[in-house]
């Protein structure tokens, strides 16, 4: 018989009958507390001497609403017997004077005496009159709630037509709500119960030596009790990152390492910089309202001190300027390039870098952003997102260039397995390419796109070395990195989740 706690002996006593019993009568028979009994119990279960069941009850009882119809009654009865005294007929405006009830339940009245049969509406002379022909039964739903003032009811005691009414109580507000509680039932094992038979009686023992007990010399006549090493204890979780933010941040770490430099900027962004000084042009639908935010006060920023790169970048849009492209051939509006939106690209910040008089030549430059689009929400797509966005400027840069960094960034970053590059276009890079990985656990998934960045954006920023750029949905990365096929579960609130996920 392994060694066994006072507590231990203490359930073994009261189960030693062999029959299965309520962890409630438990604490009664006992006399322990709720904790001493429940720890008691869950040890038995570890070493095979008792079983634990938990069994769930579904119970209704009255809210809020519902408990104040105990000396008014529900509003439609209100209404109606408010008719019925004035004659069975009233006009719809004197309700609220003639029952006393609030605008919110005068409309409940209303709808629910009309959906019952208990009133009809008159129209006399262009006004509404209230009609009341009898006083109604008390139906289903009322009785139902007279027996709730009485207590509680579990939802397997009503009848087939007490659960019709139930289905249309609950969906009123606050007037019934439904609940669930757990009751815990403990038996005794084949194994318990021969190990029960064998508990004669608790006596004290003492876990702890005190001072009084040392100076008293109580302690040589004191049992002490064994320290067991195998007791299961409670698990114990060690505080750390949330691991979405802490991957983040090895991201950072390790692009700061290669010789990159972050580069930060403001949520809220002029239009120039998010799709302007990018070549795309006004018209373009990802301007819209399903692909951008815009801000609705201030709706517009001020934009005086680029006025000479504004200028360079509409001359570009309407003839190519000196970049010996024909441009987008429109009239650009000056007055549009000053919107202010949501960033809804993390290319954004790297067309601010351009125009930063603390741009290196060559130089490496990197930003984690926060990003807004309104997307239907789906297990791939946010309304929110990050982007890690980064830029390379150099003499000698070639696509090939680009296409390492990006296999890098699948590798390392993602544990891709595979990588594929595809095609792409966008009004800021030629060529571009779309970055997809592959693990055999998440297939295949589009991480971003990217491409050397057009003479149309470089030129009129006075930048007059090629530049390589990629944005790459960094959430999408994480996903194949931890296995997550739901890209909500980046940002759960589940504790169950946010403690399973490994330190990587």
């Amino acid at each position: 018989m392994a060694e066994l706690h006072q507590l231990e002996k203490s359930l073994l006593l009261a189960l030693k009958d062999g029959k299965k019993i309520r962890l409630s009568k438990l604490l009664k028979k006992t006399k322990l507390p709720y904790a001493s009994v429940a720890r008691a119990s869950v040890w038995l279960s570890s070493k095979g001497y008792a079983k634990i069941e938990d069994i769930k009850r579904s119970f209704i009882q009255l809210d809020s609403e519902g408990k104040k119809t105990r000396k008014k009654g529900l509003p439609e009865r209100i209404l109606v017997e408010a008719v019925l005294e004035n004659g069975g007929c009233t006009l719809i405006d004197t309700v609220s004077t003639l029952t006393k009830l609030r605008k919110d339940e005068i409309n409940v009245a209303l709808g629910w005496g009309r959906r019952k049969g208990w009133l009809t509406f008159s129209r006399k002379k262009g006004k509404m009159f209230i009609i009341v022909k009898e006083k109604p039964e008390k139906g289903i739903d009322e009785q139902l709630i007279e027996q709730l003032f009485k207590g509680p009811i579990t939802l397997d005691s009503l009848t087939s037509k007490q659960l019709l009414s139930f289905n249309v109580l609950v969906k009123r507000p606050k007037l019934i709500s439904q609940n669930e509680e757990v009751d815990r039932f403990i038996t005794l094992t084949k194994v318990g119960y021969t190990i029960a038979k064998q508990v004669k009686e608790v006596g004290d023992e003492i876990s702890q030596l005190t001072p009084e007990l040392i100076k008293s010399g109580k302690w040589r006549d004191i049992q002490f009790r064994k320290y067991d090493i195998k007791a299961p204890v409670a698990k114990i979780w060690a505080g750390k990152k949330q691991p979405y933010l802490r991957f983040l941040d090895d991201i950072k770490q390790k692009l700061v390492s290669l010789g990159f430099k972050e580069m930060v900027g403001s949520i809220v962004e002029f239009m120039f910089f998010n799709c302007d000084a990018l070549y795309m042009p006004q018209d373009h639908p990802a301007r819209e309202i399903h692909d951008i935010y815009y801000i609705k006060s201030p709706s517009y920023g001020d934009l005086s001190d680029y006025t000479a790169l504004i200028n360079n970048v509409k001359a570009t849009h309407e003839n190519g300027w000196e970049t010996n492209s024909k441009g987008w051939r429109y009239p650009f509006s000056l007055e549009a390039t000053k919107r202010l939106i949501l960033r809804s690209q993390g290319t954004a910040l790297s067309a601010r870098m351009l125009v930063d008089s603390k741009l290196e030549i060559p130089g490496k430059y990197f930003s984690i952003a926060r990003c807004y689009r309104p997307d239907v929400i789906d297990r791939t797509h946010l309304t929110e997102f990050n982007h890690v966005e980064g830029i390379v400027l150099g003499a000698d840069l070639t696509f090939k260039d680009l296409l390492g960094i990006l296999k890098m960034f699948a590798i390392e970053t993602a544990g891709a397995d595979k990588v594929r590059f595809t095609p792409d276009y966008f009004p800021f890079t030629e060529p571009s390419v779309e970055l997809s990985a592959y693990t055999v656990d998440s297939g295949w998934l589009e991480f971003g796109g990217a491409g050397m960045f057009r003479p149309e954006v470089t030129l009129p920023l006075g930048i007059k070395v090629p530049v390589i750029a990629w944005g790459l949905g960094i959430d999408r990365i994480f996903m194949m990195k931890t296995g997550i096929s739901d890209i909500r579960d980046i940002f759960s609130h589940d504790l169950n989740w946010l403690r399973s996920q490994k330190v990587i």
